[in-house]
Order: structure tokens, then sequence, then C-alpha cells
């Protein structure tokens, strides 16, 4: 495995709520990510985005990276504009930092909406949809700097009535074809930040690393000796799954799409707060070629970038709720635009 080696931490008193830098309506780091991500989206507050997100903020999805405060805003009307009744509910912020190096916050959302306007995902369907989303935020004197996001696309596009496939061929076709078509996020297009942060050394983050680790180095047996039997389970594709086998499924099925991938850890926090379970975040990648059978069909050798997200739970039995989300519009999107089909 050639998992990143992290840098030490993100300063001493991330673990025991020390939290300065920012206005004093925030009462904590959380209150501040879900305060704000509430003013934007169901406030209907577009404009906030001019305070709460630097003029220059860097946002990376596996669809590729956009880059200014306008572009943000624009994304965001549009997105209200297609999915007006939009809802984001928080289900949990960790995080790590301090007021010196900046707060890292991983923010696993559930968001629902009906598809009632035009816009990315086409002509309106009247469908609904119930996904889940994480952001990574790097945030500094109030205002967000750097973002990692993961949306579960694929999860959206088929409760929406398309496969994943299909809408990535509509998606490059409707951007002008290979050649003119937005490409997906890949390393070599990525644009320096200002968060070099690389997480805590929490024992839950290592602990959580060390199983993804095992999973990526194709131990699968390392799941039903670390997961609760009753584990419950949350995966790209809107899969809501219980115990062993749904993780299996979905760690099998990705790993063995690409497994000559190089898997890297490049962010792991680890937090266990009062009223709270021990739980740990890491944002992940696998960089490689499509050349194996699993979720994504016939091997193609076609190079891909994928970008993950994800977010573990520990009971007295073991890692017991985990969330798992990469992009399957963005990962097929890489696929089809080396076959040509």
């Amino acid at each position: 495995m050639n998992t990143a080696v992290l840098a030490g931490g993100a300063g001493a008193n991330d673990m025991n709520g020390a939290f300065s830098g920012f206005s004093p309506k925030w009462a904590d780091f959380p209150a501040y990510i879900i305060g704000i991500t509430e003013d934007i989206w169901e406030g209907r507050a577009v404009r906030s985005l001019d305070w709460s997100y630097t003029p220059d903020v860097i946002v990376r999805t596996p669809s590729g990276i956009t880059q200014g405060n306008e572009t943000v805003k624009n994304g965001t009307m549009a997105t209200l504009h297609e999915v007006p009744d939009r809802q984001l509910y928080g289900e949990d912020v960790i995080w790590s930092g301090d007021a010196e190096t900046g707060y890292l916050s991983s923010h696993r959302l559930v968001t629902t909406g009906t598809h009632t306007g035009h816009g990315f995902f086409g002509p309106p369907t009247g469908r609904s949809f119930t996904i889940r989303v994480i952001a990574d935020c790097a945030a500094k004197e109030d205002a967000i700097y750097d973002e990692w996001l993961v949306r579960d696309n694929g999860g959206i596009v088929r409760q929406l009535g398309m496969e994943p496939d299909d809408f990535a061929r509509r998606v490059i076709e409707r951007e002008g074809g290979p050649e003119r078509c937005a490409k997906p996020f890949a390393p070599e297009r990525d644009v320096a930040g200002l968060y070099h942060g690389r997480g805590n050394d929490n024992e839950w983050g290592q602990r959580y690393a060390s199983i993804l680790d095992d999973i990526m180095g194709k131990a699968f047996d390392v799941i039903r000796r670390s997961y609760d039997r009753a584990c419950q389970v949350e995966y790209a594709g809107a899969v809501s799954g219980l115990s062993h086998g749904s993780v299996e499924n979905f760690w099998l099925g990705l790993r063995s799409a690409f497994p000559s991938a190089t898997f890297a850890i490049h962010h792991r926090i680890g937090r266990h707060d009062p009223m709270m379970p021990p739980r740990a975040a890491i944002r992940w990648s696998l960089t490689g070629k499509h050349d194996g059978w699993g979720m994504f069909g016939p091997p193609t050798g076609a190079p891909v970038h994928v970008m993950g997200i994800s977010h573990a739970e520990f009971g007295p039995w073991g890692l017991r709720r985990e969330c798992a989300l990469v992009d399957e519009v963005a990962i097929w999107k890489q696929i089809r635009l080396h076959t040509g089909t």
C-alpha cells in the first residue's frame, strides 16, 4: 500500500473543544459548519457566501475543480432552481485543527429534494431523492478557503430513473463531446490551496485507517474481524445495508474494479466527544486503471482517479456504522472518455 504518511497533528487543542477566531455567535466549530450550511441552503442566504467563503476559495469534487466565490454562488443558485425544496440535514461534523493552523470539518449530511427544475440532472422528472454528502471544509477566521466534497450523484441519478453510466454519456455529449467537456478531478489537475493539515493522530482515526489499509490491501477478512455483526452502513448509490455482507459487497466491488490502483489516505481525523461514540473521518483515493471486473463493468483500461470520503463510528463490538461515498457518475465519465462510447 502507498498510504500517505500523516504529518503529525493539527494542534494539541483540537480534542478538548478549544475554538477561536470565529464569531461569538457560534458555540463551537460544528455549530459554525451546520449554521452556515443552513443559512445558505434552507435560509436562501446565497449572498452570505461573500463572507462565509473566501473570494478565491477552491472547491474540489470528483467532477472537477471550481475556483472563486462567484462560481460557488452561481452553482448554489442553479441547484436551488433545479431542486427548490432541497433540505440538508447534518448528521455529524468530525473535525480537527486550531486557530493557528486552520480547522478542518468533515461534515456528513443527508440531503433530500424533488427534481422539479431544469439543471445538471436534465429536464425535470418530478421525482424525489434522499442521498448523503460528505464535505471536508478548511476554515479560518470565519471563512472557508479550501473544500473537498463528495456527493452521491449515483444515488441521485438512480432515484431519478437513470443509470450512472448512461447519465455520464449524456453529460459528455451535452458538454460538447470528449474534447470539450469538463474533465473530472485528477491529481495532475489539482490546484494548490492554503490548507496543508493532515488531520490528527487520535487512536480512532488510526484504527479506521488501518481497516481501510487492510481492505485496499485485499485482506477482506478484516471486515468480519473489525465490523460489528449488526453494523449499519450507507454507501454510494444510495445503498443502505446491514451486517458484513453489505460491507463486503461495497468494498470488494470497488476494489475489484481497480485491482492495481494505488490507495492513498490524504486526511485522517479521529474524535471521541461527550455524548458521542468514538468516530473517524478519512479522505482517500484510488488512482490507476479500470483493469478489473467490479461495480463498473468489464475492464476498459481507462485511467481513473477515485476521490472518496468515509466516516465510521465504533462501539463495544467493533465498527458499528459506516458511510463511504464516491461519485459513480464522475468515475463512469472517466471510463467513457477513455472508451469513446
